[in-house]
């Protein structure tokens, strides 16, 4: 099976225009964060979501602009000190940041993800860390029992490979924060792709991140499928023709990371339509898991 495209809005330029081409091309799923586009992101997604309101939504919480962190120490959520950092997963934060995003954006959100909480774990112990994050889910736990959004999760970019936490870390860290195996943790989001290639080959192995989550019924999200653009440039015609013959060296990395096995959805940062189509059409035919394979040996022995 392979996962469906969804638009990341982390690199997309002209956001509303992204967002106007994907969910008219019928994608299910948009993923955006305060901090993307300037800090503009959701004031320019807010008109296009107004006209798909059936689309699936996520946002972020921890990374700020310098604008929204001086809004913070005025509001009382951050002191100055806290604010210069640029980050933050102190509670009243995390609330109020996630307020401001869902009225910015005109609608609640179908998951707020805790976006890249090893930033945290830099300045704290394991221990101090994780009872950090306890509090910040128990946080976003409040406002889905409020009605406020429909679920939680985490969005991370090392924190796997820097055993910050496990994926059951985070479902006990969940559990408690919610005071019982009823929590709503629903997501999950990290980089994958032919450059951060371990979940893959974790997942082939039927082991990892991906496996966990989807066994834990959570579901996984792919980001940066290109590496932020990067990768293109660092593959072969040979390997793009390897992968699968006839296909562009952008499309053949972005099969190869929209095959991996209990991957839901690939998140692409995509602006034209045309690229948009391609990208679907590719994706409409996965990789079996003995080519995903025989692609991540490859790479590994040069």
């Amino acid at each position: 099976m392979t996962a469906v495209l969804g638009l990341g809005t982390y690199r997309v330029r002209a956001v509303q225009e992204a967002a106007r081409t994907a969910l008219a091309a019928g994608a299910p799923w948009v993923d955006t964060a305060p901090n993307y586009a300037h800090g503009l992101a959701h004031q320019e997604l807010a008109p296009v979501l107004g006209e798909y309101p059936d689309v699936w939504l996520s946002t972020k919480t921890g990374f700020h602009t310098r604008a929204q962190g001086q809004a913070a120490v005025v509001a009382g959520v951050l002191t100055a000190e806290q604010a210069a950092v640029g980050h933050s997963l102190e509670p009243a934060f995390v609330r109020w940041q996630t307020e401001q995003s869902l009225r910015a954006l005109g609608r609640t959100a179908d998951l707020v993800f805790v976006h890249s909480p090893e930033r945290v774990h830099q300045q704290l112990g394991r221990d101090e860390f994780h009872a950090q994050l306890r509090a910040c889910l128990a946080e976003l736990e409040i406002l889905v029992q409020a009605g406020q959004i429909r679920g939680y999760g985490v969005a991370t970019w090392s924190g796997f490979t820097a055993s910050v936490f496990t994926v059951p870390d985070l479902m006990r860290l969940a559990t408690e924060a919610a005071g019982s195996g009823r929590h709503h943790f629903r997501g999950l989001q990290l980089p994958v792709s032919l450059v951060m290639a371990t979940p893959i080959e974790q997942a082939l192995d039927g082991g990892g991140p991906l496996v966990q989550a989807h066994e834990a019924g959570i579901t996984t999200f792919g980001s940066a499928p290109l590496h932020g653009g990067e990768l293109p440039a660092l593959m072969t015609p040979e390997l793009a023709e390897f992968i699968r013959p006839g296909l562009s060296i952008p499309a053949a990395a972005l099969l190869v990371a929209g095959s991996c096995p209990d991957l839901d959805v690939v998140l692409l940062s995509a602006s034209s339509r045309q690229h948009w189509d391609d990208a679907a059409k590719v994706l409409a035919e996965p990789l079996a898991a003995s080519r995903v394979r025989k692609v991540i040996n490859a790479l590994a022995t040069g």
